[in-house]
């Protein structure tokens, strides 16, 4: 209950900032630049299991823009000039040229890497289709939801191969879905293809939109939890979720991303106690608002620690125990989960009541 996670990207040390510069500029090598990947993404899965996170990710060490990323690794893709993406960050615009096809596996041999880095589960973390569409120029495709519906075919691939190697957690982001509330029909038909037939958990995470113009639909999109930002946003999101009910998992971003402070550990227990009036304490697993690659690797381990140690506290003032893995109370599954969830959510409503 109330397990602790990370939406996806971390961090660059300055060591691999410099490191891709000099890359760019032909002054190193493939293998060099890689060699400094993985000793960052080692220190980033060594920092998570020191903090005590529940499940982790590979912090995204060896990409740069999240949709770019993709389409660098897609036939059918062209990469264009720096355009903006927000303040004073920017990112090469993909431009769909041709037929979007998978040459070969694109995160498998990352996710290998770090899941043999540690036992605990680490995340399969992919952009989902709409957001690359909408992230992209399209030159060949008759439309918008054809680019997206290729992208989708490709994307499930890609899933595919990361359950068989193993992701128990496989996360498909869709930050773009809220900004274009219109399309939420075509995000729910691209995700569909996306998860069909996975066995492994399935999550989206979306944030800093027009959520109440998407909601309840947005409930149609075939995941298991939608991660999303409550801090930046005061936890005023918790409204728009009361009716009708949630009935997914939720993924609780507890600390601002955006915000060099980090947040007490008293505070991020309210935000957790807020969140139980609203969402039932085997729903929630408790994560930032957003990636956290925005920070200082310090600023983004004090915001880590700070999550776990509430986490933590609440857990323990609910008396619930601590484990990636349910148990089950009878046998019969089910029953034992109705039960549970049951006798859980009254001693959430008991304690964030009593405050």
């Amino acid at each position: 209950m109330l397990l602790t996670t990370s939406v996806g990207s971390f961090p660059k040390p300055d060591y691999l900032i410099k490191a891709r510069s000099r890359f760019r500029k032909k002054e190193i090598g493939q293998q060099e630049l890689r060699r400094l990947e993985e000793q960052s993404t080692r220190e980033w899965i060594a920092r998570q299991e020191d903090l005590g996170i529940d499940i982790l990710v590979d912090g995204e060490q060896y990409r740069g823009d999240m949709a770019t990323y993709f389409a660098e690794n897609l036939e059918g893709f062209a990469i264009s000039s720096l355009v903006r993406s927000y303040g004073n960050r920017y990112y090469r615009k993909p431009v769909v040229i041709g037929p979007i096809r998978r040459k070969r596996p694109i995160t498998i041999e990352w996710f290998k890497f770090a899941q043999g880095l540690t036992k605990k589960p680490v995340k399969g973390m992919l952009t989902g289709p709409y957001t690359i569409m909408d992230w992209s120029f399209n030159e060949h495709y008759p439309n918008r939801r054809a680019v997206a519906l290729a992208i989708a075919r490709v994307i499930h691939d890609e899933a595919k191969d990361l359950e068989r190697a193993g992701a128990t957690y496989i996360q498909i982001d869709e930050p773009a879905l809220s900004t274009r509330t219109e399309e939420i029909d075509l995000a729910i038909e691209a995700m569909k293809i996306c998860t069909q037939g996975l066995r492994a958990k399935t999550i989206t995470h979306i944030c800093y939109g027009d959520f109440a113009a998407i909601y309840p639909k947005m409930l149609k999109l075939a995941v298991d939890q939608i991660d999303l930002e409550f801090a930046n946003r005061k936890f005023e999101l918790l409204a728009t979720f009361k009716k009708p009910r949630f009935t997914k998992e939720v993924g609780l971003g507890v600390v601002d991303v955006h915000s060099h402070r980090t947040e007490s550990k008293e505070e991020v227990i309210g935000n957790i106690e807020q969140a139980l009036k609203v969402f039932k304490p085997e729903q929630i697993y408790v994560d930032p608002d957003c990636g956290l690659k925005t920070r200082t690797v310090d600023e983004a381990v004090d915001k880590l620690r700070v999550i776990v140690e509430a986490a933590r506290e609440v857990r323990s003032r609910l008396g619930t125990k601590h484990s990636v893995h349910s148990t089950s109370l009878s046998t019969d599954p089910e029953r034992a989960k109705r039960v549970e969830g049951s006798a859980l959510s009254t001693k959430a409503r008991r304690l964030v009541n009593s405050r």
